[in-house]
């Protein structure tokens, strides 16, 4: 750590993790209750919609946290200088963690807009708009005053500019249906695919630079790169959400075909620093970020990449819209490109924070490996799962009743992969927040 306010890093991820935490206890009961009768007394008290709001909207905030964190660990040794404000960035962290805690306690009471992914109610929605522009005040205000500007810098602030700008989109409702969905979309959509894209490409090539020695010029080229194919395909690609609230039909081949081609440049980069580190024959001294930072590019382009192509191509999309095809792709996609580029973020900085260079590396091993096998199959069931929805409901018109006794099997699977995942992921969380120095070999 070479700035004091960096510190303030380590309170957003220290945040973001039992937050991930639970929302794969939320996961766990929606699996549980697609495969077994949950008594009606507990649904009553504690209904699916509520559980699926709980999961899909802490997903959100503790990737938020993490993208944070990250950018208050790396803004001050981009700009050689400290964050402009260390007061104002403990303000964003206690509003949005007393934003997530309201909204979570609101859904239980029905407090709710009933959007999926935006659930949160209006008077919340307004909070987390005063708390990106705190964010972007801090960052933008550290930037300008230091004045020394790099490409990272600016994909960075890029994306959260943008991230924010789309949010009020989400906002208002409007009184035509088609609209309405029309602005969800560009919000999740662009969230997802655009945004965060920047933001996961300036973090990775950072980290990237950071670990391996690789020269900045290397890791910059493909931002360029990344920041092209948000403009030519993040955007574009939003048509293939627009199946069925009546756009033009265009909109289905251009968004199948260019949404898949975003996370090439994260891949690139990858395997471009690796030749650069094979070359010089550099030692990585800490492993484990290096793991991270492959698997985050190899799920990335699976998830994301695969996954989401072929899912999106109407021909395809027309039966798998919304079923668990659709959750397989997202789980896959999400782990892939967001979780583990958080989770690569903390191992690389929570150590630095407390002053350890070189961590000891045998407990995140154990939960990288067991998260990144179980999601996969986690991934796979969900596939199967879908498939088999989409066959029995949509293509033979059998009721929704009857398509579900046939996944049933197969969410099962998904319950007890997820109690694997879980296991590796509370390993990971008493890793990190209880990282230890390596052992000096004899």
């Amino acid at each position: 750590m070479e700035y004091r306010s960096q510190k303030i890093a380590y309170w957003y991820f220290a945040a973001a993790l039992p937050l991930f935490a639970l929302q794969i206890l939320l996961g766990l009961y929606l699996a549980f209750s697609y495969t077994w009768t949950v008594p009606q007394s507990i649904v009553d008290a504690f209904s699916f919609a509520t559980a699926r709001a709980m999961h899909t909207n802490l997903l959100v905030l503790w990737m938020l946290l993490g993208f944070m964190g990250g950018t208050y660990y790396i803004v001050p040794e981009e700009t050689k200088s400290e964050i402009y404000s260390e007061k104002l960035a403990w303000f964003q962290l206690i509003a949005l963690l007393a934003t997530g805690v309201a909204a979570l306690v609101g859904f239980f009471f029905g407090w709710t807009q009933g959007r999926p992914l935006l659930e949160i109610p209006s008077p919340l929605d307004f909070v987390v708009v005063v708390g990106a522009l705190i964010f972007l005040f801090n960052v933008a205000m550290t930037m300008i005053k230091a004045n020394r500007w790099t490409a990272i810098q600016g994909t960075l602030l890029g994306g959260l500019v943008f991230l924010a700008l789309l949010y009020l989109f989400g906002m208002p409702f409007y009184k035509n249906l088609v609209i309405d969905w029309y602005y969800w979309w560009w919000v999740i959509h662009l969230w997802v695919e655009g945004a965060w894209e920047l933001v996961t490409a300036a973090i990775f090539a950072f980290i990237l630079m950071k670990i391996t020695g690789v020269e900045r010029q290397v890791v910059e080229k493909w931002l360029y790169v990344e920041i092209g194919l948000f403009l030519f395909t993040g955007i574009a690609g939003t048509g293939h959400h627009y199946y069925w609230i009546g756009a033009p039909r265009y909109w289905l081949w251009i968004g199948g075909i260019f949404s898949a081609l975003e996370p090439l440049p994260i891949l690139l980069m990858l395997l471009d620093t690796m030749n650069h580190v094979k070359e010089r024959k550099a030692k990585i001294l800490n492993p484990l970020t290096w793991t991270y930072a492959v698997g985050c590019a190899i799920y990335h382009m699976i998830g994301a990449g695969v996954f989401g192509f072929l899912h999106t191509l109407p021909q395809i999309n027309y039966y798998t819209h919304g079923s668990q095809v659709t959750v397989s792709h997202g789980h896959l996609a999400f782990f892939g490109a967001y979780a583990l580029l958080n989770l690569m973020t903390f191992y690389y900085a929570m150590p630095k924070l407390k002053g350890i260079e070189v961590y000891d590396d045998s407990r995140g091993k154990y939960g990288f490996w067991v998260m990144s096998i179980a999601m996969m199959l986690m991934g796979l069931f969900f596939g199967v799962a879908g498939v088999l929805q989409s066959y029995v409901e949509r293509a033979m018109g059998m009721g929704f009743m009857t398509a579900q006794s046939y996944m049933r099997l197969w969410m099962g699977a998904v319950f007890f992969v997820g109690l694997a995942f879980l296991g590796g992921l509370l390993t990971t969380v008493t890793d990190l927040l209880t990282i230890r120095p390596a052992k000096a070999r004899v």
